[in-house]
């Protein structure tokens, strides 16, 4: 019998590479952030969440994109694979930016960043405790997704990674909530970004719920 073949399009050794310079990045962020001086510090400190958020819903989108099975072919299922992995790791990549400004800054405390709702759960301080409950599923939602092979099997077991990895939805709409409302008020072209997020993912899981049914009917009929 010959043995099953891997869907991976990396070899171990590169996953494995490509693994430990992601965290060595990851480490690097907050060191780079702090000597950057407070030029970099006040750039960053308008943008880093921002852009957090856009990489979130690209990632989100293209997660739920690369489900298709009806539209797309193998190969352009890969690509969006990759594209909702990069998209993933540079979502985190700022969200380590961001916090790590807003400590810089004075603008929250550690512990608010490290448990969330920790400083309450009314006004700003709850608003800040959406933005760590959304760091930490983000956060949890990578590391588990980054472990994907280990949870292929048994059945019972990839269906409790599909359900963690489904965290990213309501990591998503804490995000979007505390980017609306943590802080000062957004300006116009914030609010159209954070809509436009809110309208891609409802347009993805609007695709990925008509191709299911479709597919479940076809099955059927055969």
């Amino acid at each position: 019998m010959n043995p099953r073949s891997s869907n991976s399009t990396l070899p171990k050794p590169g996953r494995s590479v490509y693994g430990l310079a992601t965290a060595v990045v990851l480490v690097l962020i907050p060191v780079v952030v702090l000597v950057g001086g407070d030029q970099l510090q006040a750039f960053l400190n308008f943008g880093a969440g921002v852009l957090s958020l856009v990489c979130l819903t690209c990632s989100v989108i293209w997660g739920l994109v690369a489900q298709d099975r009806l539209i797309l072919n193998t190969r352009q299922r890969i690509l969006a694979q990759g594209v909702h992995r990069v998209t993933a790791v540079g979502s985190i990549a700022f969200l380590v930016v961001h916090i790590t400004v807003k400590l810089a800054l004075e603008h929250t405390v550690l512990i608010a960043a490290l448990i969330p709702f920790s400083l309450g759960v009314k006004g700003s301080a709850g608003l800040i405790g959406l933005g760590s409950l959304a760091a930490l599923l983000m956060i949890f939602v990578g590391i588990t997704g980054a472990l994907r092979n280990q949870f292929a099997a048994p059945a019972e077991v990839a269906a409790r990674w599909r359900a963690m990895h489904m965290l990213a939805y309501p990591a998503l709409c804490a995000a979007l909530i505390h980017g609306l409302y943590a802080g000062r008020a957004a300006k116009p072209f914030f609010m159209v970004s954070y809509e436009l997020c809110l309208a891609g993912v409802m347009a993805a899981l609007a695709l990925r719920a008509c191709g299911a049914r479709l597919l479940h009917l076809d099955l059927s009929a055969n």
